[in-house]
């Protein structure tokens, strides 16, 4: 199983190499790391180009900001692995929690696996308001 991360990122110069590391460094030794850039204006460019471009299956370079749903949509056009993981570029989500994540999708429970800072780490499945409210 490959693990397909992108990894959008806009004007991220002080987390970008750290990030970077944490998921070259999570659990998953078969993975292809994918970074978009939405046309940063800070040194995010120059950090990509100088020190991650050889560390990481692909560097993407957007001419014009276009907004992070932009960016996730270009990493899927040319991911090729069999799970994709979108990884926020500012520190937020943890890469040795991948694990948890794509479980539920590995143990054919889901399709598709959100993960949230609200809910604290627990697997939920979707309940909708008025499914609940019937039962």
């Amino acid at each position: 199983m490959i693990l397909s991360i992108i990894i959008p990122c806009y004007n991220e110069e002080n987390t970008i190499e750290e990030i970077v590391s944490a998921v070259i460094k999570s659990p998953y030794p078969e993975k292809e790391i994918i970074i978009v850039d939405d046309s940063s204006t800070d040194r995010t460019r120059e950090i990509l180009k100088s020190s991650i471009e050889g560390k990481v299956s692909k560097v993407i370079y957007q001419n014009k900001n276009m907004g992070k749903g932009s960016a996730i949509r270009t990493g899927i056009k040319v991911a090729t692995g069999d799970i994709v993981i979108i990884q926020d570029s500012d520190l937020e989500y943890d890469p040795n929690e991948y694990s948890i994540l794509i479980s539920p999708i590995i143990s054919n429970k889901a399709d598709v696996v959100f993960g949230s800072r609200f809910r604290g780490g627990k697997e939920t499945r979707v309940c909708y308001f008025w499914h609940r409210m019937g039962n």
